[in-house]
């Protein structure tokens, strides 16, 4: 039954972010499959985190402001989510509740916590961060850099990213309580959101200064995510080829996670 409730909670989700065209449709789909497990082998601390993250990010991807478009065209993946990006977000998570299922262990939770602080950090520094009046600069050099520049950094953008991590760590708490999970105090687990928050935000933003594969545009000469821009195929300018953006998210959330945990540990 508890498998058949995920199912159904996740499809009416999944088919209202469809509708909202928050998600195409093979991202529907992932979202289907993410939630039933999460609600399946998990419970409501695994679902709701989920949850928290996904309504959170959809109703912050809704921010309207003057130059969102010009920067959405930067990027490598826009508009609607597809299966690669629900994976790249959710699917590290998804193998976490899958491990707590097989081998139950109070680490594989604060592992999550930090993976989905990190996920929900990053979004809200995107997205709150290109509010801000003030350019972004380079999170290794400090230069300032254009506005949606990959590896830029803002002050609006890093309270952004603390107040998502913290977020998740606080609703862990209530989410374990309300599932009967082992009590751990409100403050280990908002310290515990926000320190991977941070950690993996951050880290994001160095991959996205070094190593992300990232383009110039052949007739503007930006620098780009995608592999178009300005109409006409973009050149690759610097980074591993194999490093995508959906790569750089990964990597961040694993050590958003790993710092979580370790926080978790060392109080």
């Amino acid at each position: 039954m508890q498998w058949v409730i995920g199912a159904l909670g996740a499809l009416i989700v999944a088919g209202a972010a469809y509708w909202k065209q928050s998600l195409s449709l093979s991202g529907m789909i992932a979202a289907v499959v993410m939630g039933t497990i999460y609600f399946g082998a998990g419970n409501a601390f695994w679902f709701g985190i989920l949850l928290i993250f996904f309504i959170t990010s959809s109703l912050l991807s809704k921010l309207h402001h003057n130059n969102k478009a010009e920067l959405e065209l930067t990027y490598a993946k826009t508009g609607r989510r597809d299966a690669g990006q629900v994976f790249a977000n959710g699917g590290l998570g998804m193998v976490l509740v899958l491990l707590n299922a097989i081998f139950p262990h109070e680490l594989w939770g604060f592992l999550f916590i930090g993976v989905m602080a990190t996920v929900t950090s990053d979004t809200w520094a995107t997205e709150i961060g290109t509010l801000s009046k003030k350019p972004p600069r380079s999170v290794l050099t400090g230069k300032v850099l254009p506005a949606g520049a990959s590896g830029g950094v803002s002050s609006l953008g890093t309270l952004a990213a603390a107040a998502g991590g913290a977020l998740i760590g606080a609703s862990a708490w209530l989410l374990r309580m309300i599932s009967g999970m082992p009590d751990h105090s409100f403050v280990l687990l908002t310290l515990a959101g926000l320190a991977g928050g941070l950690v993996g935000a951050f880290a994001d933003s160095i991959l996205g200064a070094t190593v992300q594969q990232m383009n110039r545009c052949t007739v503007c000469g930006r620098e780009v995510e995608g592999s178009q821009h300005c109409g006409a195929p973009a050149v690759h300018a610097r980074g591993w080829k194999w490093m995508s953006n959906d790569a750089v998210n990964a990597i961040s959330s694993i050590l958003g996670g790993a710092a979580a945990l370790l926080l978790s540990m060392i109080i």
